[in-house]
């Protein structure tokens, strides 16, 4: 069994979450609706701020901070992945049911692991939302970060943390420089 080490220094974390076989599905209606029903109904028992946010057709990304004394991120992505997984029944793949997958108890939904990184200080917390704000663009499924409506970045426009023309550059063409 692998074991993971993981600092329970910080309360905030840059997560990625990705489809199993990368199929183009999280954008669904469907899915949308029960990843939030997943995530309301977590919430009220494992407590969490949801920073940022951005919903792709086959990943996510997002930024969490965690109740003070709590690190356990682990325990609400598998509440979160699982009751997506049984609210829609009907994206289960059964060609796709291997016996590792029968055993672990998984779904052909969501890949098995999930991307974590430990936010470290501000500038990391500034670059992580960056990173997830412009992550349509990089991916080409808009052409400006305000085009995609599955992101925080509505939000953080209306807090007046970002500007509506943010990463775009003088000839009105996306920019924005990150480091992979």
């Amino acid at each position: 069994m692998s074991y993971y080490r993981r600092s329970k220094t910080s309360r905030c974390y840059f997560f990625t979450v990705v489809s199993y076989r990368r199929q183009k599905i999280l954008c669904d209606f469907v899915i949308r609706q029960a990843l939030r029903q997943a995530i309301i109904k977590t919430r009220e028992k494992y407590p969490f701020k949801i920073d940022a946010w951005v919903l792709l057709p086959d990943h996510l990304h997002c930024v969490w901070t965690l109740p003070e004394g709590d690190t356990d991120f682990s325990i609400r992505w598998a509440l979160i992945k699982r009751g997506v997984s049984l609210l829609c029944p009907q994206y289960k793949q059964n060609k796709w049911m291997s016996t590792s997958k029968k055993k672990h108890r998984e779904s052909t939904l969501w890949q098995r692991r999930f991307w974590e990184h430990q936010i470290r200080n501000q500038d990391d917390f500034n670059h992580h939302l960056d990173y997830i704000h412009f992550n349509p663009v990089k991916h080409l499924l808009c052409k400006s970060p305000k085009l995609w409506a599955y992101s925080s970045f509505h939000r953080y426009v209306k807090e007046g943390k970002y500007p509506q023309n943010w990463a775009m550059g003088d000839l009105g063409q996306a920019q924005y420089q990150y480091g992979e």
